[in-house]
């Protein structure tokens, strides 16, 4: 039989408290410990051997977007959110959190010893040209020298199909129907989703584009003078997109801003004003936007005196340059850097290069026809001079205004449209034959915008 005095309930309770207590402290300061390290990177002061550098934003662009330091530097970046959204920056192992509008975190990247692209690791965002490249030079004395853009060779695609290859006749192709149907109704209610997804942009060769509507261009709207528009854009992609409508009057504060995934906005206009409209994503870069198909056509059909008279064919083409993926970045879509460099593979009418051309889906007409083709230029960047060989236009419509109308003794062989105008143009055919219709730049018309008119 034990001789030790039995413990009374009181001490027993605290000793089980005093247990509680230093079990709870434990727990807090591995929890402490653990976010310390798994902050590693974003720090509240450089250490005093670092390289520090300060990095902002400009648009969907970090500001310098390189650097160039010596193998072995140690690296910091001061980094500032001057965008609009929230953006962070991961550059190897470290990486900030997310940063909004108008705050700043430091990034410590600690020791580097080869060259390493950075970016924003916000879905999207990074496909849009957020990235930053640090590069590692073998020259101690390039120090701490930044850049405004990359300097690194920016990747070719794979694959950018020959003439041959585009024009080669295909069973199974189906092609962007070009047919504009007439205007219903006078008031124009949609509801449109933006994706993203994969699909084929030239014989062979398929990557990632931005779509109103799983399609490019976007759906054609039409309508008539003092008509209203009502579009719901709902945002079932990655990033954020909007929509700004040419043929609207409206303050862009609220109808063009950018909405978020899983967000939606109704953007209503009146169409006050007859012509041939582009329509966009406004998102910056809107260039990378339009280059990976998010644009279309909005056409305004004038009343009065400047009505649209009778024909027997109408046909809508949009015009656009392609950017090709860089190779192994197909699921990226076009490459930020080539299109802001205009380094653009091919061109298409309605997003596909030859895709109207005599054995794929040419156009159609019989002997007498009059055809009215109806012409919006998207870009983002290169004219259009629009010419159908062996024709000659007797109605010029462009920007708002008849250029000619139902000429006898004079004619045009060309119209002229910079990014984000439109138009039509019209021509009878008195002969039976094959018509190429083509952009009168000629290289560009070699690249892809030529098509063909069958006239029976």
């Amino acid at each position: 039989m034990s001789s030790a005095p039995a413990q009374a309930p009181e001490t027993k309770k605290w000793a089980a408290w005093l247990i509680i207590i230093l079990a709870l402290v434990a727990v807090i300061g591995l929890a402490v410990m653990n976010s310390t390290a798994a902050q590693r990177g974003a720090t509240s002061a450089a250490p005093a051997d670092a390289t520090t550098i300060d990095v902002s934003v400009d648009g969907m662009a970090f500001v310098p977007a390189s650097v160039d330091i010596p193998a072995g530097t140690h690296l910091v970046v001061n980094f500032t959110n001057t965008g609009d959204q929230v953006h962070d920056l991961k550059i190897g192992g470290a990486e900030t959190s997310r940063v909004e509008p108008g705050e700043s975190a430091v990034l410590d990247v600690g020791v580097v010893t080869e060259s390493v692209e950075g970016y924003c690791t916000i879905a999207g965002h990074k496909m849009q040209g957020m990235t930053f490249m640090v590069n590692v030079t073998d020259d101690a004395a390039a120090g701490e020298k930044s850049t405004s853009g990359h300097h690194h060779a920016v990747a070719a695609p794979a694959n950018v199909p020959s003439l041959a290859e585009r024009m080669a006749p295909r069973e199974d192709f189906e092609a962007f129907d070009p047919v504009l149907k007439p205007a219903k109704g006078t008031v124009h209610e949609e509801t449109w989703t933006m994706t993203e997804e994969e699909v084929e942009v030239a014989p062979g060769v398929r990557q990632t584009r931005w779509l109103f509507n799983g399609q490019a261009p976007g759906p054609t709207l039409r309508g008539t003078v003092g008509d209203t528009f009502r579009i719901t854009i709902k945002n079932e992609g990655s990033m954020g997109h909007s929509v700004d409508f040419h043929a609207g009057e409206v303050t862009p504060n609220d109808a063009m801003k950018t909405i978020q995934p899983g967000e939606s906005l109704t953007y209503e206009f009146v169409a006050h004003r007859a012509g041939a409209w582009m329509y966009h994503c406004s998102t910056m870069p809107m260039s990378l936007h339009i280059a990976n198909g998010m644009a279309g056509a909005v056409i305004i059909d004038p009343k009065g005196e400047n009505a649209l008279s009778d024909v027997d064919a109408e046909y809508l083409l949009t015009s656009a340059e392609v950017f090709l993926a860089a190779e192994g970045s197909e699921a990226e879509g076009a490459d930020p850097q080539r299109v802001s460099d205009g380094s653009y593979d091919l061109t298409a009418f309605n997003y596909y290069p030859n895709q109207y051309d005599d054995g794929l889906a040419p156009l159609h007409a019989k002997v007498g026809d009059t055809v009215r083709i109806w012409l919006v230029n998207l870009g983002p960047d290169l004219p259009l001079s629009f010419h159908v060989v062996g024709e000659i236009f007797d109605t010029v419509y462009k920007e708002g205004a008849y250029l000619l109308q139902d000429a006898e003794d004079s004619g045009s062989q060309a119209v002229d449209l910079l990014p984000a105008q439109g138009g039509f143009v019209e021509m009878t055919f008195n002969e039976p034959g094959t018509y190429s219709f083509v952009n009168h730049l000629m290289t560009n018309a070699e690249k892809g915008q030529h098509g063909q008119i069958i006239v029976e």
